[in-house]
């Protein structure tokens, strides 16, 4: 698998298929890795092998993952912007203007991050059991962090201790504790890109914060829910993700807006609520 080096950063990635190229965020919080596609059930599904076949897919460890090989510092002060610094320079790198993003977990935060800095490049977004703020919980991402990330990485680079790590999570998390931690609410209200969000309902993936986003978002769909409970259920929810993946590709997007007659903006509206038996949630 290729390196992408800049300044201080190596960034680890790999590519599958070709046509429209698609971002793909692992889950596992900041132990993203491109393996951990492969880990059920914290994957049900790898997306870079279901959609391969019909999109580029791009895939990164995420920055000082312990089980990943991307490293750079940890920027305590920027703690979002720096892995989306990376996204960006890496989409760079590969000469890709827009794209698509697909995330599990952290890829919620991450990718409204992308929408906030580049929202321009960015077609659509498929929010994968995202994760988000639960009051119940208020510290969990810092103590699962803390235990789960931070007491590994440090050992694996001496040059940081707990404090710093303990600082990093604060910024990142606790400080930022309400919501999806990256953006607001407003910014959600206002956002045109189009949305799909597959729900989930465990502690880091509160399926409040997952339809909040998606009663907020003016363009956004939702997929069958519960989705994650068999074997037989989960296609059903990959079903729907690649009929809007393709609805909303700008080739096919902008083909039905020729063959109706209409503006972009409603054909791709149309385009979305029509890919798929599942609710609609705008």
């Amino acid at each position: 698998m290729p390196f992408y080096e800049k300044g201080p950063v190596r960034i680890h990635y790999t590519e599958m298929g070709s046509g429209f190229p698609l971002m793909i965020i692992p889950g596992g919080g900041l132990n993203s890795t491109i393996a951990g596609l492969d880990v059920k059930p914290g994957h049900p599904f790898n997306a870079q092998k279901e959609f391969s076949n019909a999109f580029r897919c791009i895939v990164a460890d995420i920055r000082n993952a312990n089980a990943g090989k991307t490293t750079g510092p940890l920027d305590i002060e920027r703690t979002w912007d720096a892995i989306t610094d990376d996204h960006v320079a890496l989409m760079d790198h590969l000469g890709i203007q827009k794209f698509m993003v697909l995330g599990y977990c952290i890829g919620q935060p991450l990718i409204w991050n992308l929408i906030k800095r580049v929202g321009d490049r960015v077609v659509a977004a498929v929010l994968t059991q995202p994760s988000g703020h639960r009051p119940e919980l208020p510290t969990q991402f810092y103590d699962n962090n803390m235990k789960g990330w931070g007491a590994e990485f440090v050992k694996k680079r001496p040059e940081y201790t707990m404090d710093h790590v303990s600082q990093y999570l604060t910024n990142m998390y606790t400080k930022k504790a309400d919501f999806v931690f990256t953006v607001d609410r407003d910014f959600v209200r206002n956002c045109k890109t189009p949305i799909l969000v597959a729900p989930d309902d465990s502690p880091p993936h509160p399926y409040k914060v997952a339809m909040e986003v998606a009663m907020l978002s003016p363009n956004s769909q939702v997929t069958l829910y519960p989705w994650k409970v068999s074997p037989e259920t989960v296609p059903h929810a990959v079903r729907h993700i690649r009929m809007f993946l393709e609805a909303n590709r700008p080739a096919m997007a902008m083909r039905r807006v020729l063959s109706v007659g209409i503006p972009p903006i409603v054909a791709v509206v149309r385009s979305n609520s029509a890919s798929a038996p599942t609710s609609d949630a705008r």
